[in-house]
């Protein structure tokens, strides 16, 4: 009989949930978008209401929904979810108050308890599980900054001193797994609901960066995967731990006790492909109709017409800033009556490649790395223009792997390797992990990209910075 895995990978903007094969074929998929975060006064970003959990639960329903095999057939859940948030709950585990984005300036500093309802601080995979299973369990993976990990256990630290610093006691922390490990079965009403079987286990996974490194199939120490979604990051697979790196940060991996060395991200990085679409409005819309195709790919064939370098246009994609740089902000630089509204839109998404190179280039160096080859994931990879822009910028070959998330697949690796069907993580990933399309370098485009960034966006916030901090004071 087939058997079935179902990957969850519950995002920013969107929620995934994918049904492999034991071979890593896609046999079903289903999404649900999330509300527009809410910005009550600047610095703080929420989720509303229960949207996470609306999220996972409307995806679940829609990818069984375009699934034509039986229920009962799906072995196993593994539960991938966005990182970098804080989750309050109350004793009974639901929320005592909204989902913390990733983007809310207070997950810079250390949990402070002012509310004497909140019980338990957890990460969204911690709440989810829990919404799950009914389990106080999360995956080791998903802590990193201000959490008291111990990452020689992957356990809660037992020094008392850790735990302060991090303002929390052990009392109300969940009880961690490892990546491939049971957080719990899944809850009976659930399980009625959704035809499965009684004692299907809910597998705990890690960051979702993580994750979708090791969906992506990334080994080597010469290949780097490329997440092109809300936030855009690089990862590299690692066996050690960096000590007080500068341009990246070594973040816990989906395999225990290894690592990912991340680049410097570009915070609200395809995001800003949304805003301008949203500037645009409904002459797009109009126009892709007209065409009987997506908004992305109207733009995107609008894109392939407009020169390497779009003519001069140069933008600076700093439109949600780190909190220690507060008065960058978004630049286009170079207009003249050439550019239009598509000159526009490449120019962002060269913008995105120049970024992520320059980034990528300063962790290399420090590490002294080397690379050979790039995946690149995410919503992002679905555009030609954009892998194409990446692999002339590079000049590596680009793969955009097959599936509508690799971050499913990788929740779904974990599965395997909870239930012993491939021998390690390494073999599961060999084993379901394809490529659908490889994109070339072309040489010429590859010298015009490094003129460009070498001689120009290099140097704009130099000069751009001076400004900007004269203009915050008066805006912010």
């Amino acid at each position: 009989m087939s058997k079935y895995i179902m990957g969850i990978d519950n995002g920013s903007q969107s929620t995934k949930v994918a049904l492999y094969d034991l071979e890593g074929n896609e046999v079903a998929f289903g999404s649900y978008k999330l509300k527009e975060t809410l910005s009550t006064k600047p610095g703080v970003v929420l989720h509303p209401d229960d949207d996470l959990w609306d999220s996972v639960y409307g995806g679940i329903k829609n990818c069984l929904a375009n699934f034509t095999g039986n229920n009962e057939d799906i072995v196993g859940i593994g539960l991938c979810t966005i990182r970098c948030c804080r989750v309050l709950l109350k004793e009974n585990g639901h929320l005592a108050y909204p989902v913390i984005s990733w983007m809310d300036s207070r997950l810079a500093k250390p949990y402070e308890h002012t509310d004497d309802q909140v019980k338990y601080v957890t990460t969204t995979s911690g709440y989810l599980g829990f919404r799950l299973t009914g389990e106080f369990k999360d995956t080791a993976a998903n802590y990193e900054v201000h959490w008291p990990l111990d990452r020689e256990t992957l356990d809660w630290s037992n020094d008392d001193e850790v735990m302060k610093a991090n303002g929390l006691k052990r009392e109300m922390l969940f009880d961690l797994v490892k990546p491939g490990d049971k957080i719990g079965t899944l809850r009976k009403e659930l399980v009625d609901e959704f035809g499965f079987n009684k004692d299907i286990p809910v597998v705990a996974t890690a960051n979702d960066k993580a994750v979708e490194v090791l969906g992506s199939g990334i080994k080597d120490e010469g290949a780097i995967m490329i997440s092109l979604g809300t936030f855009i990051s690089s990862m590299m697979l690692r066996d050690n731990y960096f000590e007080s790196p500068v341009n990246f940060f070594p973040t816990l991996a989906c395999i225990p006790f290894k690592y990912v060395y991340e680049s410097n991200g570009i915070r609200r990085g395809m995001w800003t492909v949304s805003w301008f679409k949203k500037l645009i409005g409904e002459e797009l819309v109009t126009e892709a109709e007209k065409l009987g195709i997506s908004e992305e790919e109207y733009l995107n064939i609008k894109a392939q017409d407009i020169p390497v370098g779009s003519d001069g246009l140069i933008t600076m994609l700093d439109w949600l800033p780190t909190p220690s740089i507060p008065y960058r902000k978004g630049i286009m630089i170079g207009f003249d009556q050439r550019h239009t509204k598509f000159h526009v839109y490449r120019s962002i998404l060269e913008a995105i490649a120049f970024n992520i190179k320059n980034n990528i280039d300063d962790m290399l160096e420090e590490i002294d790395g080397n690379l050979n080859e790039i995946v690149v994931l995410g919503g992002g990879s679905k555009s030609d223009v954009i892998m194409q822009i990446i692999a002339d910028l590079f000049g590596l070959p680009v793969h955009r792997r097959e599936g509508n998330s690799s971050a499913c697949l990788g929740a779904a690796i974990c599965v395997c390797q909870h239930l012993s069907i491939y021998k390690d993580f390494d073999e599961a990933a060999n084993k379901m992990v394809k490529t659908q399309q490889t994109f070339r370098p072309n040489q010429e485009n590859h010298e015009l990209y490094n003129k460009i960034n070498d001689t120009v966006v290099k140097n704009v916030r130099k000069h751009t910075d001076e400004i900007l901090k004269l203009t915050y004071p008066i805006f912010s």
